[in-house]
């Protein structure tokens, strides 16, 4: 194939290779899927329907889950639909809609996660300009700011890979679209473009970690200078689950992008990214549910409420 214009759709890379394994992976992408779907959805409308849950850090948190339901929706339901039909075939425009929701959301969870830590520092080390700092025009403004920067960052990406040269096939490594794979099948030198939009990417990234990293060192002083012990365990435990949902988001993103090559591998390549792309969106909402008492709660009202009036 000459140029990108006369592809008119990629072949992605298969879960397996016989039938009993691409059902088995159909029926694990299904269960995990749904419990995802279920387990942001109790988040979203505990947080909606409970007033008492009107706070800064539920509401970051109802954005969080409204960002996991976009990530599972954007891989999952095609890999199914591959695997169910042995098939691997994405059309172009599905391509490259997929890459532009696989970075907006990725690009807007970590910004709410970095907010979320703003959020725990104003908490513990500010409390008595929490309301101040964190009124809820100034929360709604920097939601806006997250998701409205993710879509034009994820805008511009998508703009940009899919206005290159494709003269290396239509076969892609991976089992959805993502810029990377698209880049190798690039035959022109304009690819330096993306990749120096990729290195002031890794740039804002480093900024928001050194941030991240400033805003827990400060909370860490803060919590150990409370006396009561009783009070230093409710402060830990406040950060606790966005300490682990930030860690499984930057540890699986990392390691899946700056592994050493010695170690790469097709079958190590694919469990990576179905780690960082499909186990995220699953677990956060039970890691932020395990140790939060509140949310418990309400998650238990709403599903009682739902119970009885069916």
């Amino acid at each position: 194939m000459s140029n990108s214009s006369s592809i008119s759709h990629f072949l992605l890379l298969p879960l397996a290779d016989t039938r009993q394994l691409q059902l088995l992976h159909f029926c694990l992408f299904l269960g995990i899927s749904l419990a995802a779907l279920l387990a942001n959805g109790l988040i979203i409308s505990a947080v909606a329907c409970g007033h008492h849950l009107h706070t800064p850090m539920f509401f970051f948190l109802l954005n969080l889950a409204l960002t996991n339901l976009g990530s599972i929706l954007t891989t999952v339901p095609k890999a199914m639909h591959n695997s169910l039909w042995d098939t691997r075939i994405i059309s172009y425009t599905g391509c490259a809609a997929q890459v532009f929701l696989v970075v907006f959301c990725a690009t807007t969870e970590f910004s709410l996660l970095t907010v979320m830590s703003y959020d725990h520092y104003v908490s513990i080390c500010k409390p008595l300009h929490y309301r101040t700092l964190l009124g809820s025009r100034a929360c709604a403004h920097m939601a806006a700011a997250a998701w409205a920067s993710a879509f034009l960052y994820s805008l511009m990406h998508t703009a940009n890979t899919f206005s290159l040269p494709l003269c290396h096939g239509n076969a892609l490594g991976q089992f959805f679209c993502e810029i990377p794979q698209i880049l190798k099948l690039s035959c022109s030198h304009s690819y330096l473009r993306e990749l120096g939009l990729l290195t002031v990417s890794a740039c804002l990234v480093f900024g928001a970690f050194l941030f991240i990293v400033f805003s827990y060192v400060q909370i860490f002083r803060a919590v150990l200078r409370i006396s009561s012990e009783q009070g230093r365990h409710k402060a830990f435990s406040t950060c606790l689950p966005h300490l682990a949902v930030l860690s499984l988001f930057l540890s699986t993103g990392f390691f899946a992008y700056l592994k050493p090559p010695s170690i790469s591998s097709p079958s190590l390549d694919l469990a990576l990214s179905v780690l960082y792309s499909v186990v995220p969106p699953a677990l956060n909402p039970l890691i932020y549910s395990l140790r939060n008492q509140e949310l418990k709660a309400a998650v238990r009202r709403l599903m009682t409420v739902w119970f009885q009036g069916h």
